[in-house]
């Protein structure tokens, strides 16, 4: 029996058991630790196929359930199962309402203090352009240059005193 294992694997690749699937299509294997028909070991992995066919390096956060993530890369023992797959998403839905509960409370509350006068309105400011910017407050920008090109005189400018030059 052992010997008609390896020349299925020799010819189908290693063997991989169906461990679940997700809401989302992708299938979970594990792939248990076997001897290669050269004898070399073969440690044991876990592996997702991607229902949308994407190569490793073209997941994304959030392509795969948290707990099913947790799987693949060992930090829990056993697969999910999908009570705590529904679970979770039904907690993880309840926390997202909370919190638009709490958004709404908080500006309702800041929307009746503005208006009681309790806390001054945040200043609406319109910078245009930084400092260090050639067009810094001045209205509008022109397509003339600005610069200092026609007083300019090479060696015009020498360093303070307490500078750090070598000499």
């Amino acid at each position: 029996m052992n010997k008609l294992r390896q020349l299925i694997q020799i010819f189908a690749g290693p063997v991989k058991h169906l461990i679940g699937t997700d809401h989302l299509g992708n299938k979970y294997y594990y792939v248990p630790r076997q001897k290669s028909w050269t004898g070399q070991t073969i440690r044991e992995r876990r592996i997702v196929e991607a229902a949308n066919h994407l190569e490793e390096y073209e997941y994304e956060a959030g392509k795969i359930p948290s707990e099913w993530d947790a799987w693949i890369r060992g930090r829990r023992e056993d697969p999910p199962a999908l009570e705590e797959l529904l679970r979770n998403e039904q907690y993880r839905n309840e926390i997202k309402i909370r919190a638009k509960q709490a958004e709404e409370k908080d500006s309702a509350i800041q929307t009746r203090e503005y208006e009681e006068g309790l806390v001054a309105k945040p200043v609406k400011t319109h910078i245009k352009g930084h400092a260090s910017a050639a067009y810094y407050g001045k209205e509008e920008i022109t397509e003339e240059p600005s610069s200092a090109a026609e007083g300019f005189q090479p060696g015009s400018w020498i360093p303070p005193n307490g500078s750090t030059q070598k000499r």
